[in-house]
């Protein structure tokens, strides 16, 4: 695990935008797990910008999002769907019949049905190359609240009170929020060959700290990245400020080699 201190959230995200440009342009069928949220606006803008002035081509990219809300139709504006398309997808060539999102209009039976589809579509895709992440201010990475088990896979979750009223700036009222989603699991997540998680603001750094500096445990889920063998966390200074090592791993980035130099 890789610990990359910016100034701020746009060099953060820059730095972000740059590594997946860089996988994008070796491996054009790139696969790529997919975040939401208000943390990577910022990378999926520079991102745009990328395509937009320097031709980076989605065009044959392949993207799975880490989750959706259960009960909302894809035309609901704060549905994932519709965040995908209104910050990223519309911006960019990407063939729509390689996006997936999970399906929030399913019940019963038909929602682990569509798990375990999920989980077998990533299979044949050859597995995720790189999955973004952003990080709950309790520690939750996708939708795998505190004590979700650090092996599992995707399916439905019930979201906490915490992560509700967190995410009701989204909705008209904290009670419009959905309570149940469906997610990646820790253990899908853990399969991408590369993570990278953005976290940013003073709001993120205890659950930063923890997941960077604390022991491995389901109490803060993001802590299971300790054990991902190309796990960058890019933070803000804020998101960076309860980390014990801070000065250590500035350190350690500034005197890579030229060759490793570009995150």
């Amino acid at each position: 695990m890789e610990v990359i201190i910016s100034a701020d959230p746009e060099s953060a995200s820059s730095r972000a935008a740059k590594h997946i440009a860089r996988l994008v342009r070796t491996k054009p069928e790139a696969v790529l797990g997919l975040a939401t949220g208000s943390t990577p606006l910022l990378l999926y803008k520079e991102l745009i910008r990328m395509h937009r002035n320097e031709g980076l081509d989605f065009s044959r990219v392949r993207t799975f999002n880490l989750d959706e809300y259960l009960g909302l139709a894809p035309s609901h504006p704060a549905s994932y769907h519709q965040f995908m398309w209104k910050n990223f997808f519309d911006h960019i060539n990407i063939n729509p019949a390689r996006t997936h999102i999970p399906n929030g209009l399913l019940s019963g039976e038909d929602v682990t049905k569509f798990c375990a589809s999920y989980e077998e579509e990533i299979r044949l895709a050859g597995g995720m190359d790189l999955q973004i992440l952003g990080i709950g201010s309790d520690g939750h990475i996708g939708f795998n609240e505190p004590g979700s088990s650090l092996a599992s896979r995707t399916r439905i979750k019930t979201l906490t009170r915490r992560t509700r009223s967190d995410n009701a700036r989204f909705f008209r009222s904290e009670n419009d929020v959905p309570h149940h989603v469906i997610t990646m699991g820790i253990g899908t997540i853990m399969e991408a060959k590369e993570v990278l998680l953005l976290a940013f603001g003073e709001s993120k750094a205890t659950a930063v700290a923890g997941a960077v500096e604390g022991p491995i445990t389901a109490s803060n889920p993001a802590s299971i990245l300790q054990m991902h063998p190309a796990a960058k966390f890019h933070l803000d200074e804020s998101a960076a400020s309860r980390l014990e090592k801070h000065d250590y791993y500035r350190w350690v980035f500034e005197q890579k080699p030229p060759w490793q130099a570009d995150a």
